[in-house]
């Protein structure tokens, strides 16, 4: 067995700046168990020598973006090689770099395509450049860099390929590199290839006009594309679903909404995990080295953690909390203390996220925060999502507008150092989606493995974590929710949290201990990653 594992973005750290936000920091994560486990899988993306942007936040509270370039000398090697493609009737040369990833049993190669190349045109330079920076039809030539290109650089430098996993649609092209191959045929490309979708919102799946799809692609597009991809749009995810032996979403009800979007095809689920030696701060990796040895090779050791004393667990929570509360005081000179209850809110600023949810009525929440609960807000907008972009805007304002009454910071700059800070210092993650437009989610997860407590919305893993006040707590029941409803059962919740956090301060340590023991050993890509070997892989 070995896999292909074809991602548009893999986030391995803050220094490669080749992922956005959930699906890469996901990969990322795929890729690091997989090697930690010793399972023969490769990786293959893009090389983007402007990344997604560095964030800046101006007087006005308006979000402003950095493309500083990315010299990828220092993590990656060029391999002495290029593969050429036809884009639009020309040839398109694209280099390969290669990453190893080092794991405690085995390494997993990763493979960075590049086309910014002196031979190339000057349009074919800019396709890798940026990641999500452009329009449709830098979006479909990014796509056959990563499938059709990539497929042919696992031709020469990985021959005995079995499976080839597409993670999301984006690398769907790759099926046609292969139907080319096979002769045609669509059983045998089935045979190789698995998908998984990440996004149960319509708009996440690409979809391009056949007369864009048809001069870009060229030779490549069968005679029976439509049957294959859609009648009227090639329609990515469809292509997928026709061409891969396996598809799964990437949580019980995302699986449940697929099929809903998708009838007809047989779509099961895995549900996501994280990377628990990347996400765990120095903090509790010294209690559990202490307390529950063997617990990095084997996370399901995590189990036990409810045996580990009640002052050493609050002790330990502090000391990761300082960590956080010292850089927003020094960023923000906000003032924050350790001893308030601290809650995170931190994603892509985008509507359905319900970011300002919290908001709602600022003067009740005044009243029930004040000198008791601080709150740390941060998240990047798509450049292009001028009403994600409002959202921060709304957050900066009332944080100034309610300074005296109201603790609240925004951060920017979201990314995977941040979001490790903010996951290990927290008390609390908060989480209020539009259900059921949230896949997955994986921050959440993050903070169990450092003894911080989920309150969210019963979307995505947490509908399958959650035991209501004993390991975490839900915002509403297993239905949707108007945002009026929403904003009563979250603020019921809070003041239930505050009260738990200040008078019942051995439940709080429970429910603590709760969330390590319940949530960790089974929301993480270790044991997501043997799902898929088992279910997909073998």
């Amino acid at each position: 067995m070995k896999v292909a594992y074809f991602s548009m973005e893999i986030g391995l750290n803050e220094n490669i700046p080749t992922y956005s936000g959930g699906l890469g920091i996901l990969a990322g994560d795929h890729i690091k168990s997989a090697a930690d486990l010793n399972i023969p899988i490769v990786g293959i993306t893009l090389l983007y020598k402007r990344g997604y942007f560095i964030q800046t936040i101006n007087p006005m509270g308006h979000q402003e973006e950095i493309y500083p370039y990315f010299d990828p000398r220092a993590f990656m090697e060029p391999l002495p090689f290029k593969v050429t493609i036809k884009l639009e009737g020309r040839d398109v040369h694209i280099g390969v770099w290669k990453h190893n990833q080092a794991g405690i049993k085995g390494r997993v190669p990763v493979y960075f395509l590049d086309t910014d190349l002196p031979f190339n045109a000057p349009e074919d330079r800019l396709i890798t450049q940026y990641l999500y920076g452009g329009d449709r039809h830098t979006r479909i030539c990014q796509e056959m860099v990563l499938g059709i290109g990539g497929y042919l650089a696992m031709k020469r430098l990985e021959r005995d390929i079995t499976t080839y996993h597409l993670n999301e649609g984006h690398a769907v092209f790759l099926t046609l590199a292969l139907l080319k191959d096979l002769d045609g045929s669509e059983e045998k490309v089935r045979e190789k290839c698995v998908f998984t979708t990440h996004t149960p919102v319509p708009a996440g799946h690409d979809k391009f006009s056949y007369q864009l799809a048809e001069s870009i692609l060229g030779d490549y597009l069968p005679r029976n594309i439509r049957q294959l991809a859609g009648a009227d749009q090639l329609n990515t995810t469809v292509l997928a679903l026709n061409l891969s032996r396996a598809s799964n979403g990437v949580s019980q009800l995302h699986g449940e909404i697929s099929r809903q979007m998708f009838p007809g095809f047989n779509i099961g689920h895995i549900t996501n995990g994280v990377h628990h030696l990347s996400w765990t701060g120095p903090e509790f990796m010294g209690l559990f080295d202490n307390h529950l040895p063997g617990w990095r090779e084997n996370p399901q050791l995590l189990a036990e953690a409810r045996k580990i004393p009640d002052d050493e667990i609050r002790r330990t929570k502090l000391n990761a909390k300082k960590r956080l509360i010292s850089y927003v005081n020094g960023i923000c000179a906000a003032g924050f203390t350790e001893e308030f209850l601290t809650i995170c809110f931190a994603r892509r600023a985008t509507a359905y996220k319900r970011a300002t949810l919290i908001f709602s009525d600022i003067e009740y929440l005044s009243n029930l925060a004040l000198d008791r609960v601080q709150f740390i807000f941060a998240g990047k907008a798509h450049p292009q999502d001028e009403a994600g972009k409002l959202l921060i805007e709304e957050i900066t304002h009332i944080a100034k507008q309610h300074e005296q009454k109201l603790r609240l910071v925004f951060l920017p700059n979201y990314n995977i150092w941040l979001a490790s800070l903010m996951t290990q210092g927290t008390d609390v993650w908060l989480n209020t989606p539009r259900r059921p437009r949230e896949a997955s989610g994986t921050s959440g997860m993050k903070v169990c493995f450092n003894g911080g407590i989920n309150m969210s919305v019963l979307d995505g893993w947490w509908r399958e974590a959650c035991n209501n006040r004993v390991n975490g707590w839900a915002i509403g029941d297993d239905e949707d929710q108007s945002d009026d409803e929403a904003v009563a059962d979250l603020y019921k919740d809070l003041e239930d949290m505050v009260s738990t956090y200040y008078a019942s301060p051995k439940q709080w340590v429970s429910i603590m201990k709760n969330s390590i023991a319940d949530l960790t050993p089974v929301f993480n890509t270790h044991r997501m990653v043997m799902e898929y070997m088992h279910k997909y892989y073998i």
